[in-house]
């Protein structure tokens, strides 16, 4: 009975996580932690069935609606709130979850149910449930010939106009591999500090290796690693101490194209949660000043907090909002980090709720901004200073489009990338200079990055 109790509460949890996304706007990753945080007593093995679970239900709720709708006279559009998450919790479990079987599945679905009040509709939920799991080998999704669009959004639980978005812009093949990445679980990289001796590297990793951790050695950078399994990067040993920190490899390779030297000024215009900001300073060796700019202080207490623990003291934190002048700034920076605001369509994969909430209409929008932001800080640069552009999203209109709008509209030329890159990734950059990184196809984040040099 203990058992049972406590495979209820923990669905019951996932629920209510899904729940406060759902009325809250609140992104998924904030619920989940704060839910966390709350029981922390919960064992690692508990805490990971929560996140998996409340990650994968978002993650797939096109497809879990669909299946639903397959085998239900009430079509989730109509169902209760609280019942249709039921009932997409169940049939994730159902699909998704070898470790649950089916039984355990429907049964809990039922229990939690009646739990939440609806004694009537507990049937319901157990024979949908129940006819799926009879038929699960042989559900029908939509024709992948006679209609590509429909079959990949329910396939890989994406709306169908980012999949219209990636054939018409980057093709079949790239468009497929983005979304079969959109899916994969993703490891956590993260960034050694450079000036550890191999020796302390060595002691950092055993330690990790000791935890039960998963270590990989990144391709693309020597100080990069991904890291799978374990409970917690923040428990790791060398996270307190800072000699590590959590950043993804397409964000690295932002401070590798800058050309950074000793004594220069760097202003990242953008920097929260700082790992740009960070990364930029260990290359000056702790010279020079970086200054750290976001738009609120809840942004900059993040940076503040990630300073402190990585132990960086040429470094300066400050609310500075990007699309306002900042007198101090004019002409005084060797380079501006803009890592500007943009659609997300590069990270679907770890911020799971961006593709539902997202419209065509805003990411035109978001072009406006990310031309503002661009228009005002390209000031801060020196004549003969560079500016390093970048997003975290795969969209020519964000990207190559805003890049070819930004060398004619303001005094900054593209400087084609290629030596600062890593081998494999030299033939990527694209005709017009500028590097455009998609998961599935390269080994990290969908990424831009265009560096431009003040005239």
């Amino acid at each position: 009975m203990a058992s049972e109790k406590d495979d209820l509460l923990l669905r019951q949890l996932v629920m209510e996580i899904l729940l406060e996304v759902s009325n809250s706007g609140e992104y998924i990753n904030v619920v989940l932690k704060g839910v966390l945080d709350k029981y922390n007593y919960l064992d690692g093995k508990k805490k990971a069935f929560i996140k998996k679970m409340a990650s994968g239900c978002m993650e797939r709720k096109i497809e879990l609606d669909y299946i639903i709708d397959c085998f239900s006279k009430t079509k989730t559009g109509k169902m209760k709130p609280v019942i249709r998450l039921i009932m997409e919790m169940g049939v994730y479990q159902i699909l998704y979850m070898d470790n649950v079987y089916d039984t355990t599945a429907c049964n809990l679905a039922v229990s939690l149910a009646k739990k939440k009040g609806f004694h009537g509709l507990s049937g319901f939920v157990n024979g949908v449930l129940r006819s799926i799991c009879r038929e699960k080998d042989n559900i029908e999704y939509p024709d992948k010939k006679a209609d590509y669009v429909k079959y990949a959004s329910v396939r890989f639980s994406m709306p169908e106009w980012i999949i219209e978005l990636w054939l018409e812009q980057y093709g079949k093949e790239i468009a497929e591999q983005m979304l079969a990445a959109s899916l994969q679980e993703n490891a956590v990289t993260v960034r050694v500090e450079e000036a550890l001796e191999e020796e302390e590297k060595e002691h950092l990793i055993q330690n990790w290796l000791n935890a039960g951790v998963k270590v990989t050695p990144h391709t693309y950078l020597p100080y990069a690693y991904a890291l799978t399994g374990g409970y917690g990067i923040q428990n790791l040993y060398g996270y307190k101490e800072g000699l590590f920190t959590v950043q993804d490899v397409s964000s690295m390779l932002v401070a590798e194209c800058a050309g950074a030297q000793k004594n220069m000024t760097v202003i990242d215009v953008c920097a929260a949660p700082g790992g740009k900001t960070m990364h930029i300073a260990t290359k000056l060796q702790g010279s020079g000043k970086v200054y750290s700019c976001d738009v609120n202080a809840y942004k900059t207490d993040k940076i503040r907090e990630n300073v402190g623990r990585m132990g960086l003291k040429n470094i300066e934190v400050m609310v500075a909002d990007a699309t306002e002048a900042q007198e101090r700034f004019v002409e005084t920076a060797d380079i501006v980090l803009a890592d500007v605001p943009c659609s997300g369509l590069g990270v679907l994969g770890k911020k799971t709720d961006i593709k539902y909430r997202l419209t065509k209409e805003q990411t035109q929008e978001i072009v406006l901004l990310q031309r503002q932001i661009i228009s005002n800080v390209c000031n801060y640069v020196k004549h003969g200073g560079t500016l390093l552009y970048s997003t975290c999203t795969v969209n020519k209109e964000e990207n190559n489009a805003n890049v070819k709008w930004i060398t004619e509209n303001l005094p900054l030329e593209v400087v084609p990338l290629k030596d600062e890159l890593p081998e494999q990734l030299k033939e990527s950059v694209g005709e017009d200079g500028t590097l455009q990184l998609f998961r599935g196809k390269h080994e990290c984040d969908g990424f831009y990055i265009a560096k431009l040099k003040k005239l």
